[in-house]
């Protein structure tokens, strides 16, 4: 009786005396993702969502253009049928330590953080603590710039949904399964917080240091009339939002420092083939590099 009520209080097509419920959903963190969620849950128009946030600005932006009914408070929380935590990863732990009491059991929290980890055996003690469902989750979508004011309904357009279940029970984790392409999402990958951190450390978390690395050179400057997609493409992410960054490789620093690693090896080889003037040596890792690229589809 009490998985059917949680079931039906979670679900748009549940009724009370001939209406439709809506499923409240409390979005803490109104800034790039967060801010995208409100206004996709939004347009979806069975869904009350509201959202919490530091900044009264962020608040005010996603009251004046809808994307939120209002400003989420201790009773929203304890009436919300799923809870989204868009924050820094310790700033999600924080935000649950903080309102712990106001956390009904049952409630399916979710955070949009890059790394694993470090977060869910933090987050599932304060499931077994309170008694809601915790599932972790990696949106793979994102801009250079962010804030609420780069927030998009579109955002998550074809992208993938990273799921980690961290044990919650099958049925939360299909819960969220559902709602991806309700939300714009093409697929849901599920795996483990050690797979998602090895792979991220390569698919995201390096690309940023790259980018980081190449724009300081003395030569970035100077840059205006000599430079094309290629640079365009390499240095895009080096638009970067330091203290989140920041976090993030370090609470995901030995799968990050291993890919630094591979990659310092890789990048020495191609270095001292082209300062010796080894020119087969120079064309046998370009040539592997390019075999690997297209093996690939891409």
């Amino acid at each position: 009786m009490e998985q059917m009520r949680l079931l039906c209080y979670n679900s748009a097509n549940c009724k009370s005396g001939g209406n439709v419920l809506k499923s409240k959903i409390v979005i803490a963190g109104l800034g790039l993702i967060g801010g995208s969620l409100a206004k996709a849950f939004h347009e979806l128009n069975n869904f009350s969502v509201v959202g919490i946030d530091s900044s009264e600005e962020a608040v005010n932006a996603a009251l004046n253009c809808g994307a939120i009914e209002k400003a989420g408070t201790d009773d929203d929380i304890r009436h919300a049928g799923m809870i989204f935590l868009c924050m820094y990863p310790e700033g999600c732990i924080s935000f649950v330590e903080k309102h712990l009491s106001a956390i009904r059991p049952g409630c399916l929290v979710a955070d949009t953080c890059g790394i694993k980890s470090w977060l869910c055996p933090r987050m599932k003690k304060l499931a077994e603590k309170s008694g809601f469902i915790f599932v972790g989750s990696h949106p793979m979508a994102g801009k250079e710039t962010s804030g609420f004011a780069s927030s998009d309904a579109g955002l998550f357009r074809g992208a993938s949904w990273i799921l980690v279940p961290c044990g919650a029970p099958r049925e939360a984790v299909e819960r969220l399964k559902l709602l991806a392409p309700k939300l714009g999402f093409a697929r849901t990958v599920e795996t483990t917080p050690e797979g998602h951190d090895r792979m991220i450390a390569f698919t995201s978390q390096l690309p940023h240091v790259l980018a980081c690395a190449y724009v300081m050179s003395p030569q970035c400057p100077s840059h205006s009339g000599f430079s094309a997609g290629s640079y365009h493409d390499v240095s895009r992410v080096a638009h970067i939002n330091e203290g989140m960054w920041t976090e993030l490789f370090l609470e995901n620093s030995e799968a990050l420092t291993e890919e630094l690693d591979t990659f310092t090896t890789h990048i020495g080889e191609i270095r001292n083939a082209i300062a010796s003037r080894d020119a087969a040596t120079l064309r046998r890792l370009l040539r592997r590099s390019r075999l690997v690229k297209e093996g690939l589809g891409e």
